[in-house]
């Protein structure tokens, strides 16, 4: 990332008819680049205070000639009439897309994907399905398997973005008006709805910088852990998973093959785990609505704010101001979240392990360096925590691939994948710490339970004795 990685500036549009569309745009005086992104100076950002500051208009106007200086305001102006929610997505969809037309820093930009490596990724994907068949009792959750670019990629997992970063986001803007006196609220109100627009265009450019740079390391929908992108599709980027195989020495089919597999797995997880994107997705919000902005930051910033400076909110969003509260229900919320991280995670490495074992030589090379990838992250994970306070990582994923290993051992494919019929059934944080314990605890069988509830109600049996399942619960619960 660079040194700024979250200018206010919006970058230039890409030509959608590539070279000629920008011999088009050179012409007509626009093409100004990231770094003058308006085409006219921002206070702090190499604009009036920067040179040629003697001469402010002409610092604000350049050489612009009248249509860029119009689409300039313009822009401007949709960012601070901007009412939407906490987030301004569309702006967030624009710089994500620009950031990955800017290509990785190891030069490598974002292309169109060919016929035939559609064709691998649907042969990889088709391939790992059938090896998962003996490795969970879990039938294949990819009705289709696409290869996405990058661009594809930021289109299509925006909306879960959009589901995990709106209600953080919707506490800074709450927060705005509420560090002012309240006697001084509605003398400002303009003020404070320039803010929050400013607040939500923020936002909207480090959410779109981040997810854009996070489009040039994922190699799948579900790098992170959660189920990103839609529903029954089986999703890889050629791009990336080449250069995620790039110096590992391994054939780039195994390569795709290993990375389809984990990609299927995810899949028959959330397909058929109809509760389980609810519960990761209620875990995170349950974290978020614990987080309090720093009030005292964000005090500093409202009273120094000037209008004509807006990248002051830019830059107290960068340094982060978000605090984890330290209660127990804010450590008991961490607690589930990173559980429920690391279980899925843990699953996933058991069973991908499992299938491709006995039939790739780099198996154990490959699943070494995924789960160490997923243990560092990247530098757009690190920027997700900073904005809304939260490492998406699995930081117990070992833990949990050993418990799994060993349900299988002990109760085979069959009764460890049936643990994922009801979150009460899946293994806690002291699981993790003792899972022999675990492994070998005598599990309540909630579909016999509501099978016996079900005949009571209707009348056709008896009534059901629970006390066995009482004291089941009861030890669970230990």
């Amino acid at each position: 990332m660079s040194d700024t990685p979250f200018g206010f500036g919006l970058p230039p549009e890409e030509p959608e008819d590539g070279d000629e569309g920008k011999e088009k745009d050179q012409q007509s005086g626009g093409g100004q680049g990231p770094a003058n992104p308006f085409g006219f100076g921002l206070p702090g950002a190499g604009g009036f205070g920067g040179p040629g500051a003697d001469n402010p208009l002409a610092a604000m106007f350049g050489s612009l000639n009248p249509t860029d200086l119009g689409a300039a305001f313009q822009q401007l102006g949709q960012m601070l009439s901007y009412e939407g929610g906490p987030v301004n997505w569309d702006m967030a969809k624009q710089i994500a897309r620009q950031t990955v037309a800017q290509g990785t820093q190891d030069g490598v930009k974002d292309a169109s994907v060919g016929t035939a490596e559609r064709s691998a990724v649907e042969e990889a994907v088709r391939l790992a399905d059938l090896w998962l068949d003996d490795a969970t009792s879990l039938p294949s959750g990819a009705a289709s398997a696409v290869a996405w670019s990058r661009a594809e990629w930021v289109e299509a997992t925006l909306p879960a973005w959009q589901e995990l970063v709106d209600p953080v986001a919707e506490r800074v803007g709450a927060a705005m008006g509420d560090v002012l006196p309240e006697e001084m609220q509605a003398m400002a109100g303009p003020l404070i709805g320039m803010m929050r627009s400013m607040g939500g265009a923020m936002f909207g450019t480090q959410i779109g910088q981040a997810v854009g740079v996070l489009a040039g390391e994922v190699v799948g929908s579900t790098d992170i852990g959660l189920p990103l992108g839609p529903v029954g599709k089986a999703a890889l980027l050629p791009a990336n998973v080449e250069a995620f195989g790039k110096d590992l020495g391994v054939p780039k089919e195994e390569v795709r093959l290993y990375l389809a597999l984990r990609e299927a797995a995810h899949q028959r997880l959330f397909a058929h785990v109809p509760w389980l994107r609810s519960h990761l997705f209620g875990a995170v919000d349950g974290y978020a609505r614990g987080i309090k902005v720093d009030t005292a930051k964000l005090e500093d910033v409202v009273g120094q704010f000037d209008p004509q400076n807006p990248e002051q909110l830019q830059d107290a969003l960068q340094q982060g101001m978000f605090q984890p509260e330290d209660t127990p229900e804010q450590k008991a919320a961490l607690a589930r979240l990173e559980t429920a991280l690391a279980l899925v995670e843990g699953w996933v490495d058991a069973v991908v392990h499992a299938a491709a074992k006995p039939r790739l030589s780099s198996a154990d090379a490959l699943r070494e360096t995924l789960r160490r990838r997923r243990a560092t992250g990247g530098p757009a994970e690190q920027t997700f925590a900073t904005l809304i306070g939260l490492e998406l990582r699995p930081r117990r994923l070992r833990d949990a691939s050993r418990l799994w290993a060993s349900l299988t051992d002990a109760r085979g494919v069959d009764g460890r994948d049936a643990l994922w019929a009801h979150p009460d059934m899946l293994p806690t944080a002291t699981d993790l710490d003792d899972p022999d314990g675990f492994v070998h605890r005598e599990q309540l069988d909630f579909s016999e339970l509501d099978k016996m509830l079900g005949e009571a109600a209707s009348g056709s049996g008896e009534k059901p004795n629970l006390k066995k399942d009482d004291e089941s619960k009861g030890d669970d619960a230990e």
